[in-house]
């Protein structure tokens, strides 16, 4: 688990993290617990590195016959 979030941080991962903490921040400020949901989402994706971008969804074409 250490491993997972604590390595391979990268610019997309330090976006979702800022980002998430600017909709935080809104939802606050604004009083719209809407921000909130979106919030924790880009939070979850940041702090598991969860998501498509920087070859997070990389399909392993290798087969097995071939080794």
């Amino acid at each position: 688990m250490k491993r997972i979030l604590f390595s391979n941080w990268h610019l997309m991962r330090y976006f979702r993290l800022v980002f998430a903490l600017f909709l935080f921040f809104q939802a606050y400020e604004t009083r719209q617990l809407f921000f909130v949901a979106f919030g924790i989402f880009f939070l979850f994706q940041a702090i598991f590195n969860l998501g498509c971008s920087s070859n997070g969804c990389q399909v392993n074409y290798k087969n097995q016959n071939d080794e």
